[in-house]
């Protein structure tokens, strides 16, 4: 028999013993809903609270605490290793969410010190990534000016600048501890940057930054010059060939990365730095602004064509 049809049971009950868990569950599944909505929205409005133009005075002031109050940063004495430590310390707060908001990864490299990895998802997950790296040592003896205070200094104000974007492809921010110092273990660095790239999908482009204190206009080199675009360059310099940004040398990280395989592209605005070049002169920050400024656009061109 219905339950209409049972005696003593008013009709109006029925009603309420059926509709009542509907609506229950309904209620629970908008109230969800609603949340996660505000749980969004909040933590889109906190990125953009985050977000840092690319100003002067902030470069000047991360070239100052990079080359002038750490110095130089490798493992070759005591001093130089506090100061590879450091960096890392610096660089893993200047990223961390009290500044940009991200969570950064830490992995423990060859000699003990930490790769640095963060990562701004972008809105299509299947894209293959872009990656931007940097070498955070020195070489020996040396404050590291170029090679690579300048590169570091750039990527941090890219990296604050593009915190509230919203990019097609996610965008992966990638410090190394082992890049300039030739007595270190650059090749074991490299090959552990590259198994975590592999480990993390497809990687699209690979920009390693390096030597931003000439000005504005980017160099912009790989093995495999199709991997940049013309369009991607216009208006930010232009595309050299290898053997004039390499110095006919194969022994830059963006070789090195390219040899295992991976799409490395070096950005710059000159050639290398050589074994006998002085790396003390300080850089010019407005030159060093305006370097970033380009390697922002030009992330932002890879990030949303990749």
């Amino acid at each position: 028999m219905s339950s209409e049809a049972s005696p003593g049971r008013p009709k109006w009950l029925v009603i309420l013993i059926v509709g009542l868990p509907a609506w229950l569950v309904g209620s629970a599944v908008v109230g969800i809903w609603h949340k996660a909505k505000k749980e969004n929205a909040s933590e889109a409005e906190t990125a953009k609270l985050l977000v840092q133009q690319i100003s002067t005075p902030a470069v000047a002031d991360d070239l100052k605490k990079l080359v002038g109050w750490i110095g130089e940063r490798n493992g070759a004495g005591e001093d130089a290793a506090e100061g590879l430590r450091r960096t890392a310390s610096w660089i893993e707060g200047s990223l961390g969410p009290g500044n940009v908001g991200h969570t950064v990864e830490k992995i423990r490299g060859p000699a003990g010190f930490p790769l640095l990895h963060a990562i701004q998802p972008g809105s299509d997950p299947k894209e293959p990534a872009l990656w931007v790296l940097a070498g955070y040592d020195s070489r020996q003896g040396s404050p590291g000016v170029e090679a690579n205070g300048t590169g570091v200094s750039a990527v941090l104000a890219a990296c604050r600048a593009i915190a509230g974007d919203v990019t097609k492809a996610s965008v992966h921010y990638l410090f190394l501890p082992h890049v300039y110092d030739e007595e270190s273990p650059v090749m074991e660095t490299a090959s552990s940057a590259a198994g975590l790239i592999r480990s993390q999908g497809t990687a699209g482009r690979v920009l390693v930054v390096e030597a931003l204190g000439s000005g504005p206009s980017l160099w912009l080199s790989s093995r495999a010059p199709e991997i940049v675009p013309e369009a991607l360059a216009e208006g930010l310099g232009g595309i050299k060939g290898a053997e004039v940004v390499c110095l006919g040398e194969d022994t830059d990280l963006a070789s090195i990365l390219f040899e295992m395989g991976l799409p490395g592209i070096r950005v710059s605005t000159r050639p290398l730095v050589t074994a006998d070049e002085d790396d003390s002169a300080p850089a010019d920050p407005v030159k060093v602004a305006a370097a970033a400024e380009n390697l922002l656009r030009f992330i932002r061109r890879c990030a949303q064509n990749p």
